[in-house]
């Protein structure tokens, strides 16, 4: 709101509060964001949405991802009537819904019964929903998928244009996948997922389709994930972080995430869920690492990280637009991401094309970019839209719009000058007056309430149309501000108006080129995730690994936990080697606290990172052909209380291996049988072991920590080269005894409970008892209590028995003596004595 006034004999007054003045450029820029700084904002989690149909042993699979509002299908695949296939993908992506038909196979529906029954799912169970059969309809379901208003589609292209550049993406002939993606597009049509409060024309936004693939990839399940501390999520110290309240912990995430942009570490979280087999696609990431890691490349590493601090949400930025809702911010953020990724280009331009990642990005960072870029920077005025918190343009793109600025900022004169000419029409009693001009309003003559008017009948003046009564002012139309508003029109709303059309048009020119935008996250994210993989091998000098499809099982030549060498003082590396049909299942002994947990994890740790496409902590490290890695550690969370807890960890992570392991799987199993009883346990651990060497030469990688020594000395492994054993290296030195922390071959001739219950701080008469009785197990002798305690245990009884009868009161008519002495005395006696 403009406002002008003039006073008799007096300098015309400022605003009042709630108005502003005409001359714009003379006042204080609105507060808002300063020019320069970014608007940082806590996004919405994402949300998946999956719609899945199984039939004749094929699986159609389609996913809606709110985060970057795309459509990922996956091509028809075979999958078993156990749906082992559909739960590796559930475990994967964990949607937020499943949608399905309600005409369903009795063995679709048996599998949902059961997702719906986890309540252990986290972070919370999906959503089954089921919709009528006729809405995945094939010919119904093509009309959805063709008909659907997309913004990566130019509106140039004619209807057949759109089919054939449709089909050029999405598999036709996959009937089922046709099918689900069609249930799926009913279904967020329905649903209305991240427009639920928009009109009813605005439709949700889907800014692409991708496919999505499973080959190649290892099985790891979250157990492994869990106790080998790949991922670790902790509670946030700060009580402010409401939305999630976790941070990451000590971690293999955690050290090697060093990402400069949010997509990069989501993409770096996404290779370590999804492991692959893929040789071509491991080295390639392995070469771009180790291209970082040459001494002569560091200083251009650090300039692709400064480049890759600017690369923001582009989805978030696009799904505005389609839904014109961008912010001031939004514009600055995009202008920011493409100029840095016209530097990734020409930076990458300048590597060696020999490596496939550099000749992506030098070619399609196409000239897409510099054309959004050249558009942005010449037609938004930053400055402005910070100051105006709205989207204003620079000069000399409208000539209307800058016709009508110009008059706009001559209004604060003009405006006086018309303010003292009224002035002079108005009664001699009326001090001062202003011309103001409210947007939507028009131009208005202001001026002072007298103390004479009281009601409103004293409002009346003649010759002016009286409007409202604000702050003790008085609004009049007068036949001046009536030929203002003529021949001035609302400025402000006009500016806007066709500001706002240019914004328009200039999202559908950036829309229109979201594909190169969204090809940039992807590239961008890639590189960020690579140089983050190779700062942290810098530093803590990690080695290149190799990978052989002719060998099963890896080889790893000292070899180093990458998370307890950053914890201890000193790491002592250890080798591993399990390869060909001798030495498949590696029986691994030694005393408690000696390392056997740490050497396990280390081993599935290398294998993991290699499988990731990382460097290893390792001196050599060899990686064969592994299709799956399953662990059952004991960790401090997971403690088996007695036997029926027990089976159920055993169900839950030894039977995975049991039932799912194959001849290129790695299992790591520790503490097998802790917590049940001693036969029990060891019975069960035979039996397993025993089930896998019965194999042959298709008997996974195994390495068992145990310290069940009756299993070596019983005998109850059958002899056989499958079959090694190892332990960790000691020594005793008197009564005391030393750690190596090294894997050597034979086996431990005892356990050394007793060392280690010294270690952990128990007292030495309560030692000394738990060797004696250990050596009476042994010897088959009968066990005895302590005399000493046996004398504390009678004090304890006899004291009890006198208080008993010192309560009895012998006055009491009620009082039975002689149940007295049955039920109290007698029992107490037989115990004393």
């Amino acid at each position: 709101m403009a406002s002008v006034g003039a006073t008799s004999g007096r300098t015309p007054q400022g605003p009042r509060p709630g108005e502003t003045s005409a001359s714009l450029p003379s006042l204080a820029p609105v507060s808002g964001p300063r020019a320069g700084e970014e608007e940082e904002e806590e996004e919405e989690p994402a949300e998946i949405h999956l719609c899945v149909l199984w039939n004749s042993g094929q699986l159609g699979i389609a996913y809606y991802d709110t985060g970057d509002s795309t459509i990922h299908f996956m091509p028809d695949a075979p999958d078993h009537e156990s749906l082992k296939l559909l739960q590796r993908v559930l475990d994967e992506i964990s949607p937020r819904s499943v949608v399905t038909s309600a005409k369903q196979d009795e063995n679709m529906t048996r599998f949902l019964g059961k997702l719906a029954s986890q309540d252990h799912r986290a972070p919370k169970r999906p959503e089954i929903v089921f919709l009528p059969s006729v809405d995945f309809g094939l010919e119904i379901s093509k009309q959805r998928l063709l008909s659907g208003n997309y913004s990566f589609i130019p509106d140039s292209m004619t209807a057949t244009e759109k089919i054939l550049f449709l089909s050029s993406i999405i598999p036709f002939d996959c009937l089922l996948t046709v099918r689900a993606l069609g249930g799926l597009l009913k279904f967020l049509g329905r649903r209305r997922v991240g427009v639920e409060l928009e009109d009813c024309n605005v439709s949700v936004p889907i800014l692409g389709f991708k496919k999505f693939v499973l080959t190649h990839l290892v099985s790891i399940d979250q157990d492994t994930y869990s106790v080998l501390q790949i991922f670790k999520s902790e509670s946030h110290p700060s009580v402010y972080k409401v939305t999630s309240g976790l941070k990451e912990g000590l971690s293999l995430f955690g050290i090697l995430n060093r990402c400069r942009c949010k997509w990069g570490e989501k993409l770096l979280r996404l290779w370590f869920t999804r492991p692959t087999q893929d040789l071509g696609e491991l080295n390639s990431r392995l070469d771009v690492i180790q291209f970082f890691l040459l001494p002569q490349n560091l200083d251009m590493a650090q300039m692709l990280h400064r480049f890759l601090g600017h690369i923001k949400n582009v989805p978030l930025i696009l799904k505005r637009m389609n839904l014109s809702h961008t912010k001031v911010s939004d514009w600055q953020v995009l202008y920011k991401t493409v100029y840095s990724a016209l530097g990734l280009r020409d930076a990458c331009r300048s590597l060696p094309q020999s490596i496939q990642l550099f000749r992506e990005i030098a070619h399609e960072f196409s000239d897409d970019l510099h054309h959004i870029a050249s558009l942005i920077g010449r037609v938004v005025d930053f400055e402005g839209s910070l100051a105006e918190n709205r989207f204003t343009v620079l000069p000399n793109i409208d000539p209307e719009i800058d016709e009508k600025k110009r008059r706009l900022m001559g209004l604060p004169s003009f405006l006086t000058e018309v303010a003292r000419k009224e002035l002079e029409n108005l009664d001699s009693r009326i001090p001062s007056c202003s011309v103001i001009y409210i947007p939507l309003i028009g131009f208005l003559l202001s001026i002072p309430r007298l103390p004479s008017m009281v009601e409103t009948s004293d409002f009346e003046i003649e010759g002016l149309d009286f409007m409202f009564l604000s702050e003790e002012k008085l609004h009049y139309r007068s036949a001046r501000t009536k030929e203002l508003d003529a021949l001035l029109g609302d400025l402000h709303c006009d500016i806007r108006d066709q500001e706002t059309l240019l914004m328009y048009q200039l999202q559908c020119q950036v829309l229109a080129r979201a594909a190169v935008l969204t090809r940039v996250l992807d590239l961008a994210s890639r590189l960020d995730v690579l140089l983050a993989l190779a700062s942290a091998a810098r530093d803590y000098g990690y080695s290149r690994p190799r990978y052989s499809a002719r060998l099963l099982g890896v080889q790893i030549r000292n070899g180093r936990h990458p998370l307890m060498e950053l914890c201890a003082r000193t790491f002592v590396p250890n080798s591993a080697e399990c390869r060909g049909d001798t030495g498949r299942v590696k029986v691994i002994t030694g005393p408690n606290s000696s390392g056997k947990s740490i050497y396990l994890k280390q081993v599935g740790l290398i294998t993991f990172m290699a499988l990731v496409g990382s460097f290893v902590p390792a001196e050599e490290a060899e990686i064969g052909a592994v299709d799956a890695i399953f662990t059952r550690i004991h960790s401090c969370e997971s403690i088996s209380l007695g036997l029926s807890t027990f089976m159920i960890d055993l169900n839950q992570q030894v039977a995975k291996a049991v039932n799912n392991a194959t001849e290129r799987s790695l299992v790591l199993i520790d503490e097998f049988g802790k917590g049940t009883n001693t036969v029990d346990g060891l019975a069960l651990l035979a039996a397993v072991i025993r089930y896998w060497l019965a194999l042959g030469p298709t008997c996974p990688h195994i390495f068992v920590a145990t310290n069940f020594l009756s299993l070596v000395q019983l005998q109850l492994l059958p002899q056989g080269p499958l079959v090694q054993y190892l332990t960790m290296e000691t020594c005793e030195d008197g009564d005391d005894l030393v750690f190596f922390y090294q894997v050597c071959e034979g086996v431990a001739s005892a356990s050394h409970a007793s060392h280690t219950a010294a270690q952990a701080g128990l007292p030495d008469r309560l030692i000394a008892r738990g060797k004696e009785v250990s050596d009476l197990i042994r010897s088959g002798k009968p066990i005895k209590p302590v005399k000493e305690l046996l004398k504390e245990k009678q004090m304890e009884n006899c004291q009890t028995l006198v208080d008993k009868f010192l309560k009895l009161d012998l006055e009491d008519p009620s009082l039975d003596l002689e149940a007295f002495m049955s039920q109290e005395v007698l029992p107490a006696a037989t115990a004393i004595l």
